[in-house]
């Protein structure tokens, strides 16, 4: 006896997913106003084939604010002091959901290397500034990244300041965009809103 195989085999449709059409909290705001799935953007980036970079541009500049004003400490994890790839670290567990090693020397390696010029937000970018240590930052669109600075603290840069086009070395893809976009958390979407 052959049982559960005639289904209809379709995906449910919004409202049999979540019971009551308009049942879901806001994002941020558990227990408040409700909205409709169709009003999520992290499930509509999920919906998406390739969902905007937009989504994830709007993250990670969330997160440049809640970091904004913490000043760079070699060693630091927490907003009284933070080095660049442990920022790179932080954002990307609290943003995406993704752990990522704790060295910039071991963030080079993850991913996928690709070239200057197929930068999308949420790639990694990589210097080497004179000294010992190596750099890393987000890159979060329209030609800026997201890093510690030594000398500044948490803050956007341009990647045509010509310090950092003297010390660029490369960049990488740690996750594509369409499966970074799908581990979004809504909260963070949810505080960037404004």
């Amino acid at each position: 006896m052959l049982a559960g195989c005639a289904a209809s085999g379709g995906s449910p449709s919004p409202e049999e997913s979540t019971g009551n059409y308009f049942a879901r909290d806001l994002p941020g705001l558990p227990g408040g106003p409700m909205m409709s799935p169709a009003d999520n953007p992290i499930l509509q980036a999920r919906q998406l084939g390739n969902p905007p970079p937009t989504l994830i541009r709007r993250a990670l500049l969330a997160q440049h604010e809640r970091w904004l004003g913490t000043p760079y400490r070699l060693g630091g994890t927490t907003r009284r002091g933070i080095d660049c790839s442990a920022l790179v670290q932080n954002v990307f567990a609290d943003t995406f959901r993704l752990e990522m090693p704790r060295t910039t020397a071991r963030q080079v390696h993850e991913g996928r290397r690709i070239s200057r010029d197929e930068l999308r937000p949420g790639d990694l970018v990589f210097f080497r500034p004179p000294g010992a240590y190596r750099h890393v930052g987000i890159y979060v669109g329209e030609g800026r990244f997201l890093h510690a600075s030594s000398s500044r603290g948490v803050k956007l840069s341009s990647l045509d300041n010509q310090y950092w086009q003297r010390y660029y070395w490369q960049s990488r893809r740690a996750l594509d965009t369409r499966h970074l976009a799908q581990r979004l958390d809504s909260s963070v979407i949810a505080s960037g809103e404004g």
